[in-house]
């Protein structure tokens, strides 16, 4: 059965936890979904993992909308959250509001998420009061990046600290329905989700959220770069896959693929047959 966005306040007041895992294509969401996730997240990490950029900067409203499409395709149960890309919501409630309903329109999406605090709530409450269901995101906004002088763990000062309390009660009053706390003090995070009524779902903000979230690359080895320390690996398929391909290349190269078994097969008299029909074709080179 396809999960709605109660499932956030009920796994909240149930005391269950909540999982979360980024998908960008039809395969990998299929994966997912078949996993039994709750929510699938087509995140602007894209920009990263899938299109090779350093940040998220560069991607767009397009690229969401392809990438969220195919998601939705394959996720037949799983709840599918789309982040808004930078710029596509800071402007003004109005630009807001207009990204998101075609973000969801396009692609067939449960919710979308959108990074900050007390700033966005005016567009938050816009995209929620149009039907659409939001949720936030605090601590390290990777958006952010440049405001916050690069990728670092958010709040943990006193000041630094009150202001992502208040934030959060800012997104929760503003109407979203969860929010993503990223690279946060575990206590810090334990502190949130007791204050807020609203599900946190976390990443690399300890085991008191009430739920988690992990980049699909990162938990299954695939990603070749830097891993946060916050990642956990469940495989190592990168090194898979090298092996897989490089034994490809070598059964090619050496003529050991493909074999009979891969083949499909004809009968001789008919390639003998094919042969002397080609021979009465070829051109007489005597002839002249």
């Amino acid at each position: 059965m396809k999960k709605t966005v109660s499932l956030f306040g009920e796994a909240k007041s149930k005391n269950e936890k909540i999982t979360m895992v980024t998908a960008y294509d039809y395969t990998s969401a299929r994966l997912v979904d078949l996993s039994g996730v709750d929510v699938i997240l087509v995140g602007d990490s894209l920009g990263n993992v899938m299109l090779g950029y350093q940040n998220v900067l560069p991607v767009t409203i397009g690229d969401m909308i392809h990438h969220g499409k195919a998601v939705v395709k394959g996720a037949h149960e799983a709840f599918v959250v789309i982040d808004m890309p930078f710029m596509s919501y800071q402007i003004s409630p109005e630009q807001a509001l207009e990204n998101a309903g075609k973000i969801i329109k396009e692609t067939n999406g449960n919710a979308i998420k959108l990074e900050g605090g007390k700033n966005v709530c005016p567009q938050v409450k816009a995209i929620v009061n149009a039907g659409i269901p939001v949720i936030g995101h605090l601590g390290l906004t990777p958006q952010s990046f440049n405001a916050l002088g690069g990728y670092k763990v958010q709040g943990k000062q006193v000041q630094a600290a009150t202001n992502l309390v208040n934030d959060a009660l800012a997104l929760q009053a503003a109407g979203v329905c969860a929010i993503v706390l990223e690279c946060v003090p575990s206590k810090l995070a334990g502190l949130i989700t007791q204050v807020v009524d609203v599900a946190t779902i976390g990443i690399g903000a300890g085991s008191d959220c009430d739920g988690q979230v992990l980049v699909f690359q990162d938990l299954l080895g695939l990603n070749l770069n830097h891993t946060p320390k916050f990642v956990k690996k469940y495989a190592n398929l990168a090194q898979d896959v090298q092996d897989a391909l490089g034994n490809y290349c070598q059964d090619v190269r050496n003529q050991e693929f493909p074999s009979a078994p891969y083949e499909y097969a004809i009968k001789d008299e008919i390639i003998e047959e094919l042969r002397m029909i080609i021979e009465k074709k070829e051109p007489d080179n005597d002839s002249n």
